[in-house]
């Protein structure tokens, strides 16, 4: 893989991939009618088991940044910008995390095979 360069006038005249009137247009309620559309109750409470963090995930597993991502597959700088929410993960990453912190033994095994 090609790294390319590039510099930070670059990046900002690039502009954002964002649509930001949409998001700053988005309600409360919509929001809301979002959650439900997705089969989520928008009063629960925030569980301990909501929450996805690869930071916590890799501490618990007993792993440097280096060893996290390398078994993952993954720059070490992508698993920074993970832990530090500088990028979000994608539907399957966050999948992928939940099965780690729920079944960490199930999630290895193959995991371990693959980066063998």
């Amino acid at each position: 893989m090609a790294i390319t360069r590039i510099t930070l006038d670059q990046i900002k005249a690039r502009g954002s991939k964002r649509e930001r009137a949409k998001i700053k247009a988005t309600s409360e309620d919509d929001i809301r009618r979002h959650m439900i559309e997705d089969g989520e109750d928008p009063h629960a409470e925030l569980r301990e088991d909501d929450i996805i963090s690869p930071w916590y995930i890799r501490k618990r597993l007993r792993m440097s940044q280096r060893q996290f991502a390398a078994l993952l597959g993954i720059p070490v700088a992508t698993l920074q910008n993970w832990e530090q929410n500088r990028v979000m993960m994608e539907p399957a990453t966050r999948a992928l995390m939940r099965i780690l912190a729920h079944e960490p033994k199930a999630a290895l095994r193959p995991l371990r095979r693959r980066a063998a």
